[in-house]
């Protein structure tokens, strides 16, 4: 009509959103699978630990350090040797051989313990590695019946330069091993449900950290019998 203004029409088309709601007004819900938060623990210790990657590195790092510290050992000796006039040749006590047949069994023992563990013989593996723990020890204990066969012959670690680099060898070995039967105890008695690395994970690098013990051992004993 004339006079009369018409405003045109706007339809607004408003699509619901539609967003699942939680009990008080909380956030949106997770997807279903749970969270960190949820319920499914197994799952959020899965998701939370740190990738096994770390902890062969580090084994990694660790036993280059370790094999770095002795070869300049190694080197000091055989320079010692060649330029001493006041060195005495120390003879291995017979002991040393048998402590070295039973550092090689716990090695042996330890792969048995592993395989247990890949064929989930939770049993089995428990019952090698204890073995393979208390063959260490036995090592350890050996080690110390040794120093104290050279002491009762006047030897010490200050007798001369080859007694010295003696005690300074076998002693710094038996430390890291100390240190590899603290590793076994640990995976002996660690409650593996509430830990950051798995059982597998840590039985692994422990195994490796002792083979490389055992296999250092062979070379120090070597390098002492034939650099008399």
């Amino acid at each position: 009509m004339p006079g009369t203004t018409s405003k045109p029409d706007i339809d607004l088309i408003i699509e619901p959103v539609r967003e699942p709601i939680r009990r008080g007004g909380g956030p949106t819900a997770p997807p279903p699978g749970g969270d960190d938060s949820g319920s499914n623990d197994g799952k959020r210790r899965h998701r939370g630990q740190p990738s096994p990657n770390r902890y062969y590195t580090g084994i990694a790092v660790g036993i280059v350090s370790i094999l770095m510290f002795f070869m300049a050992l190694a080197s000091a000796f055989l320079v010692r040797r060649g330029s001493s006039a006041d060195w005495v040749a120390v003879r291995i006590p017979s002991l040393l051989w048998i402590n070295t047949v039973v550092l090689l069994t716990s090695s042996g023992t330890i792969e048995l313990a592993r395989k247990r563990l890949a064929a989930r013989d939770l049993p089995g593996f428990k019952r090698y590695w204890n073995i393979s723990a208390v063959l260490g020890v036995g090592f350890l204990a050996g080690q110390v019946m040794a120093w104290r066969q050279l002491e009762s012959q006047g030897i010490y670690l200050a007798s001369n330069p080859a007694s010295s680099f003696f005690y300074i060898f076998t002693g710094a070995h038996a430390i890291h091993l100390l240190g590899g039967v603290g590793a076994m105890l640990y995976v002996v008695f660690r409650n593996f449900e509430i830990a950051k690395v798995s059982r597998n994970v840590a039985a692994e690098v422990t195994a490796y950290y002792w083979h490389f013990l055992d296999a250092l051992w062979i070379f120090l004993l070597l390098l002492l019998y034939v650099g008399r």
